[in-house]
């Protein structure tokens, strides 16, 4: 392990203050989610499923914006592509708590579809602001600053509502949250190697992994519909995937799964021993393990695969279900705790390592979207076993669905790998065997 690997990293200006951007920025999304069911079942006296639909169409729009987004980042820049989100963010958090609750939704999935993208932007910049080598380091960081983030967000939520009120609460989330798109485009932090703060100076050649797909002209579109023009053109800008991709994105989805699962398990088993106001106790444990886990993996001088990760994870939760109070709940969440912030570490540096710096932006939405879906699946799936079995098999069910989708993802990425070298191997040979041929007089 090497430590002063984080020394190294927090010395750089740069990267420190957007490290520390990033982590006050996430605070007003983290703090909405909590402020936004409380303003529809208390101030809209509406319950809890109807802050459940409001809570989705929130995530579906983030699931379709974040890709969208972090292609307008590779395409026109960082502060052209969050100019929109500083706007409708204002916009859309200042209007939602006036309007009714079929109107709500929609501002829902708008706020959703252009909100701020803090987690692909910041894991964009840092891939190209430090060297390959010490990414795994800088994201470890990053995945440290979120959990901190998840510690005081939900807390900022209950202290807004119950101060001040939903409605002033949500203002006050929209102006916050504009005010840190405005800090991202004024730090504006390079996307690309070669622009200004980047670890390769200005006028170098950029460092990229092999991506011969990258140079095939545009798809014809003459004498196609429209429906055909779309579907082609979807297809043209996503060449960049691959199994081993679907692979990694299959992986930020299973941890989605499982990390939303956990969280309404605890809640579960806490309420069901009628102890709900320890919750604190348990969040502390899983939080403090996952910063424990990040600060030792992100010294690592080697990178685990996201699959294996996710894996252990899945396993280690189930006993979880097993726990009768708070402490036996936080001590058995120490050890899936430990492997959180590796996991997201480790798939964000496997998607940033695998596909080309001019495609990193929409491949960081594509993760963070995945990651998304996996949280939405995640706690509804979660909630409706627990009412149907117990809350113990919340955490059991979750952990064996993620342990299978964590195999069927290391299948598939061993049969890409092989494919790839079985690929390389015919190549050589050919190449081998002009070689050998005689030159022709």
């Amino acid at each position: 392990m090497n430590f002063a690997a984080y020394r190294e990293i927090l010395a750089v200006g740069a990267v420190r203050n957007l490290l520390v951007v990033a982590m006050l920025a996430r605070v007003p999304h983290a703090a909405a989610g909590v402020l936004l069911t409380l303003h529809v079942v208390e101030t809209m006296d509406l319950g809890y499923a109807a802050a459940g639909i409001v809570a989705a169409a929130i995530t579906i729009g983030m699931a379709f914006g974040a890709p969208w987004r972090g292609r307008l980042v590779d395409i026109y820049g960082l502060r052209r592509a969050l100019a929109p989100s500083v706007i409708a963010e204002v916009v859309v958090w200042s209007t939602a708590p006036f309007l009714n609750f079929q109107l709500l939704i929609v501002a829902a999935f708008i706020g959703g579809l252009f909100a701020v993208p803090i987690f692909s932007v910041v894991r964009q910049a840092l891939g190209v602001m430090v060297p390959p080598e010490q990414r795994r380091t800088a994201y470890a960081l990053d995945s440290m600053g979120g959990e901190i983030t998840f510690m005081i967000g939900p807390a900022t939520g209950v202290v807004l509502a119950t101060s001040t009120h939903t409605v002033a609460g949500l203002i006050i989330i929209g102006v916050t949250a504009s005010m840190a798109g405005v800090f991202l485009m004024w730090l504006n932090p390079p996307t690309r190697t070669g622009q200004k703060g980047s670890f390769v100076a200005v006028g170098a050649p950029e460092i990229q992994p092999a991506d011969p797909v990258e140079d095939q002209e545009a798809p014809d579109f003459q004498g196609r519909n429209v429906l055909a023009r779309f579907w082609a053109l979807q297809r043209h800008n996503l060449r960049w995937i691959n199994l081993a991709i679907l692979a990694i994105l299959g992986t930020s989805l299973g941890a989605g799964l499982v990390l939303a699962g956990t969280n309404v398990g605890m809640v579960a088993t806490m309420r069901h021993n009628d102890r709900v106001g320890d919750l604190g106790i348990v969040f502390f444990f899983w939080c403090g393990a996952s910063i424990v886990g990040g600060i030792i993996y992100g010294a690592l001088k080697r990178s685990i695969n996201p699959l294996w990760l996710l894996g252990a994870m899945a396993v280690l939760i189930i006993p979880m279900g097993f726990a009768t109070n708070a402490w036996t709940l936080g001590l058995l969440c120490i050890l899936p705790g430990l492997v959180c912030a590796p996991l997201l570490t480790s798939s964000a540096e496997h998607i940033a390592d695998m596909v080309s710096e001019r495609r990193r932006g929409e491949a960081m939405g594509w993760y963070g979207s995945s990651l998304t879906l996996g949280s939405a699946l995640g706690a509804p799936f979660a909630g409706a076993v627990i009412d149907g079995i117990g809350s113990w098999a919340g955490f059991a069910i979750v952990g064996a669905i993620c342990t299978v989708l964590a195999a069927i993802g290391l299948i598939a990425m061993r049969s890409w790998q092989r494919g790839v070298a079985a690929g390389r191997l015919e190549v050589d040979e050919e190449l081998n065997g002009l070689a050998a041929e005689p030159e022709l007089v």
